[in-house]
């Protein structure tokens, strides 16, 4: 029952709704008020030198809803990414350990594939179920069972083959939010724009400060959006590459310390 407790997706859970507290919380206390108070500044100076040119401010960039939102979604993806990156490395300590004991010039027979059995079965429950114990079970069980070390070599690939293929289908929620963190800046963009033409008899009068307030929402959603997609983008990319990598070592091991010592009568 331990073994199927889905700690994976309590932790995401968890880890959305404390980043969605903390945020929120940073964004009340510290964001919005200090934006606030930089646009009264702001406002203030133009009232009294019509020439003031306003500057940007990180707080007055960040203090919208759609920002608020995306960096949820930002901190959430990296917390995930670190779980997986985290498992990833258990996985990959793996792989500097003789689990085999394959010494060289060691010559593996199928009568042999029990002892090889028992070895991989002292490992730690938690650590039976990665990978290369996985791969390296079945392989010898195959050798067992056809004395074919072409079939050995094949049922090796096939489960590597199909770790990759679970990898790259559990990075789906990554990419989904990289993809919905754009569309979320375009979402306050679409806003900023609405607001910005509810606000157009205003400007026909004289007073284009709502309008031109609006229109920073619009741009400056968009404008964090894009760039926390970018980061993201490469955090992912970094990601998928250590996992296509750790499949590649994998295969190499299972080559190195069981495939080239196999020996058929």
């Amino acid at each position: 029952m331990k073994k199927n407790f889905p700690f994976e997706f309590v932790y995401q859970v968890f880890s959305l709704l404390i980043i969605i507290i903390v945020v929120h919380a940073a964004y009340v206390t510290i964001i919005r008020p200090n934006a606030q108070a930089e646009l009264e500044q702001q406002a203030a100076y133009l009232q009294a030198d019509k020439d003031y040119v306003t500057k940007r401010s990180i707080y007055v960039l960040i203090r919208d809803y759609e920002q608020e939102a995306c960096f949820i979604l930002m901190f959430w993806s990296i917390f995930i990414m670190a779980y997986k990156g985290a498992a990833l490395y258990k996985e990959r300590s793996l792989l500097d350990r003789d689990i085999l004991h394959a010494k060289e010039g060691i010559k593996f027979l199928p009568q042999d594939s029990r002892e090889l059995t028992r070895q991989i079965q002292t490992l730690p429950d938690e650590e039976q179920t990665y990978l290369l114990p996985r791969a390296l079970s079945i392989a010898i069980h195959r050798f067992s069972s056809t004395e074919n070390i072409q079939d050995v070599s094949s049922a090796a690939s096939t489960v590597c083959e199909s770790e990759a293929e679970r990898l790259d289908s559990e990075l789906s929620i990554i990419r989904y939010i990289t993809w919905a963190i754009p569309s979320i800046g375009f979402l306050g963009t679409v806003r900023g724009i609405g607001d910005a033409l509810g606000q157009a008899h205003k400007a026909v009068e004289g007073d284009i400060s709502g309008v031109t307030e609006s229109l920073g929402v619009a741009f400056n959603s968009t404008l964090i959006a894009l760039c926390i997609s970018i980061v993201l983008m490469f955090i992912v990319h970094q990601l998928q590459l250590l996992q296509e990598r750790y499949i590649l070592d994998a295969q190499n091991y299972c080559n190195n310390n069981l495939i080239q010592h196999l020996q058929v009568n």
